[in-house]
Formats: structure tokens, sequence, C-alpha cells
């Protein structure tokens, strides 16, 4: 895959950035408004996946990202299940139990470990969606050789 026009690159220069702040965005507004982390982290892939679409993937070296967001993948979920550990063992011994401190409702800070989860879950889903993406353009380019 060569990648494609100029007026492609450029326009995907201007609005992958938007596209990754918006998933962001969504990430850390998911505990008061619609959305959270699997949303935004579907939306933090869609923008690189953008990325990858517009300059090919001659562009990047792929075999080496699809290890790299393998290894967030797998690392987001470890921080995931130790939260929920730690939960257990501070929180009268409940999985994911919330015992920092709530905050004050509508507050951004406002719902103690659930914008941690959505934070590592977004990264969790963004990571495994460009595996998944990365995963088929390798395999489509393997079979095409």
């Amino acid at each position: 895959m060569k990648g494609m026009t100029v007026i492609v690159k450029k326009t995907t220069q201007l609005i992958a950035g938007i596209i990754f702040l918006y998933g962001i965005y969504i990430i850390l507004h998911g505990h008061l408004t619609p959305g959270g982390g699997f949303a935004g982290g579907v939306i933090v892939a869609g923008s690189f996946i953008l990325l990858i679409l517009a300059y090919g993937s001659d562009f990047l070296n792929l075999v080496k990202e699809e290890r790299g967001s393998t290894m967030y993948e797998n690392l987001a979920i470890l921080v995931f299940l130790f939260l929920g550990l730690t939960g257990m063992i501070a929180g009268a011994g409940i999985f994911f139990a919330n015992w920092l401190p709530h905050g004050t409702p509508g507050e951004l800070v406002s719902a103690g470990f659930l914008p941690l989860y959505n934070i590592f879950v977004g990264i969790e889903v963004a990571a495994s969606i460009l595996t998944i993406f990365l995963a088929l353009v390798i395999f489509k380019e393997e079979v095409l050789k």
C-alpha cells in the first residue's frame, strides 16, 4: 500500500489530530456524559487507522507497530485488573470497589476510580482495534506478495 494523494494526506494531517483529541475528550468525560472508555477508544483507534490509510503501509513499519500496540493492549489490561484488585484489598473485599474520594458531583474529578477505568479501557480498546486493523493490513500485503 503506497498511500493516497497529497490532498488526502494533508487533509488527514489536519483531521487526525482533531479526531484523536475528541476521542480523549470522550474517554475523560465518560463518567459525566454518554461515552466512556470503549467509545473513546474506538475514536482514538480511528484516528490512527485514518493516518495509516492515508499514508500507506510503506510509511510505517507495520510489523513493529503491531507488536507495540499489542504491548499497550496487554499493559492496559494489566493495570485495569490491578485497579480492580486494589479495590478488593482496600474496599472490604469487593472487586472494583471505589475507595477513592468521590469529589463534587458534576466535576471532572468526581467519580473516584471510574475515570481511571475509562482511561485504561480506552487504551485497551484503541490498541485492540488498531492491532486487528494492522493484522488485516499485514495479512493482505503478505497475500499479495
